[in-house]
């Protein structure tokens, strides 16, 4: 935590310093962090769903901010005030921003890698709609990044979302590396990071081959979503709530729909798919045990006959057999028989099915507006 914070002061100074700050102007940054501090939270304890992290913990107090205090719009042909790119409209944004900016995003393809920083919350991204509005780029883990190592697959995100309270409607994000070969090593290509609490995305699709949605940290909702991958192409450790999303599988091997990290039982993570559907080519598992904890629910969910009759894999490891948690409610589908299923998986009773298939699995009482649930 306290080395996040110093991060950020560091980060403050540096910004302030290309604009020709003076000392009483680094102690009124430093004043005006400190006030965006109290604003936010307590930053003691550990937000739900996103363990110690940073996030949770400094933002689990604040209140979601939805009416707009900025609008912004970029577009290909941007008139008068309008900008040409998404990172060109970010960086009009206050490094420290503390009310709801509204980015409306026109329609065609922008090729650029995007990410926003933790400070800059309440950010909201909206398309012309998702088969209309792209943001692209091509980053694999194994390409040699600014410094001369590879990337990483956190880094190979083409947009990474640091930024708490963030809200993304009818876009598409993706990540155009190829399908691997079988086996490739390095060649995850996240389409999508979010590593922030109490981020919303609606209508937005997510596109990608392997590692395709990285579901870091925090509580999420996605609802009317599409996702498209080949292997482990929803990851991550958070907690996260999709609500008829449909995720398309690309492979033509084996791969997985989900590779979840909950590392312990006093996390509160993991994912629930409440009224999807699955479909696509290949042989999928629902989920493979990333974390020894992993945790999986799939309800209400129709699924293609590329799921495999075991279902689920320990990633190796028996031990994981006894720890993990997936589940699955009234699915339907020629894949969704449990005749198959390894014994360690569940069938769900009513009972058992009830914390998964409620928007009150991510606390979104505390967060996520009513109209944005519904829309």
């Amino acid at each position: 935590m306290q080395a996040m914070l110093s991060k950020l002061c560091l980060l403050l100074l540096l910004f302030g310093s290309t604009i020709g700050t003076t000392p009483s102007s680094f102690d009124s940054i430093n004043e005006g962090y400190r006030n965006w501090v109290r604003q936010m939270g307590s930053g003691s304890g550990s937000g739900s769903g996103s363990g110690s992290s940073f996030y949770g913990s400094l933002f689990k107090k604040a209140k979601n901010r939805l009416k707009p205090c900025l609008r912004l719009r970029v577009s290909k042909k941007p008139r008068s005030g309008g900008f040409a790119s998404v990172g060109a409209a970010l960086r009009s944004v206050p490094i420290v921003n503390t009310c709801r900016v509204v980015i409306s995003i026109s329609a065609g393809t922008y090729r650029e890698k995007v990410e926003i920083p933790a400070t800059m919350a309440y950010v909201t991204v909206k398309g012309a709609g998702a088969d209309k509005t792209v943001v692209e780029w091509g980053d694999t883990a194994d390409r040699i990044g600014p410094n001369g190592r590879p990337l990483g697959t956190f880094a190979s995100a083409t947009f990474a979302v640091d930024s708490p309270f963030f809200i993304a409607k009818n876009i598409t994000f993706k990540n155009k590396a190829p399908l691997p070969a079988s086996g490739a090593l390095g060649k995850q290509a996240v389409a999508l990071r979010i590593s922030a609490d109490s981020a919303a995305f609606v209508g937005c699709h997510f596109i990608g081959s392997q590692d395709t949605l990285y579901d870091h940290v925090g509580r999420h909702y996605f609802r009317d979503c599409y996702v498209e991958g080949s292997v482990d192409f929803v990851f991550g450790n958070g907690l996260s709530f999709y609500w008829g999303c449909h995720l398309h599988a690309v492979s033509d091997s084996y791969g997985a729909v989900t590779a979840q990290k909950r590392e312990s039982l006093l996390e509160e993570t993991g994912f629930s798919f409440m009224g999807c559907k699955v479909t696509g080519s290949g042989a999928l598992f629902l989920g493979r045990a990333w974390g020894t904890f992993s945790r999986v629910v799939f309800a209400h969910t129709y699924m293609d006959r590329i799921i495999t009759p075991k279902g689920w894999y320990d990633w190796g490891d028996k031990n994981r057999d006894m720890t993990v948690f997936y589940g699955q409610y009234k699915c339907m589908g020629p894949g969704a028989s449990f005749g198959g299923r390894v014994p360690w998986s569940r069938e769900l009773t009513p009972e058992e099915a009830k914390p998964f298939v409620s928007l009150d699995f991510i606390d979104a009482r505390d967060w996520l507006s009513p109209g944005l649930a519904k829309s």
